[in-house]
């Protein structure tokens, strides 16, 4: 379902942030993340002279290279599009994330290492869309394969058994709450909530 219809307005501003997950053929995989932010109304900027409407006033990429284990091994990081003459300076310093795993505590962590004038807001933002993409990536196809794997080693396996990989979504969000339904059915030596 949709939005309710919004009230008159004009469009001023839209922010993109575009994820894409990648398995390597080396057994790594690559989460790129890309964010741009466009005006629909041209303006004057100091270091870039006149931008016309729809042309990026930000555009980055991040690309993160981890394991199985979410811990990131490699970071290239790209500014394309900035306010300002230097930012691209900035880039290199995300290699800092190395040895970084995805997961809680995250943005403090990329805080700690390329936050504030060692960093850039925008490409510190994507991080987050790239853990969660990170996630989306992985896992599921570590759970495909752990499941082939078991129905390779005892055929009449129909899958009941859910890989424990599952067990860290627990309590994430509403819909992995320990005593909801999806709980119930997908995890159920997880569930908390009345029998």
């Amino acid at each position: 379902m949709p939005l309710s219809r919004p009230a008159d307005r004009d469009h001023i501003h839209t922010r993109t942030v575009t994820c894409q997950g990648f398995r390597r053929k080396d057994g790594l995989w690559d989460i790129e993340g890309h964010i741009t932010d466009i005006k629909t109304y041209a303006f004057t900027n100091d270091d870039r002279g006149e931008i016309p409407p729809g042309e990026p006033v930000h555009g980055m990429w991040i690309r993160v290279t981890i394991g199985d284990d979410l811990v990131i091994r490699a970071v290239e990081a790209v500014t394309d599009y900035a306010p300002f003459h230097g930012c691209d300076a900035i880039t290199p310093n995300y290699e800092n994330l190395v040895g970084l795993k995805l997961g809680p505590g995250l943005r403090k962590q990329v805080r700690d290492r390329v936050g504030g004038v060692h960093g850039c807001t925008h490409l510190n933002e994507l991080m987050g869309p790239v853990a969660t993409t990170a996630f989306q990536t992985v896992f599921p196809i570590l759970a495909r394969e752990s499941l082939e794997a078991k129905k390779q080693d005892d055929p009449s396996a129909d899958g009941a058994s859910k890989p424990a990989r599952r067990m860290p979504l627990i309590n994430t969000c509403h819909g992995w709450r320990s005593d909801g339904a999806a709980v119930k059915r997908i995890a159920p030596e997880f569930y908390t909530g009345d029998k």
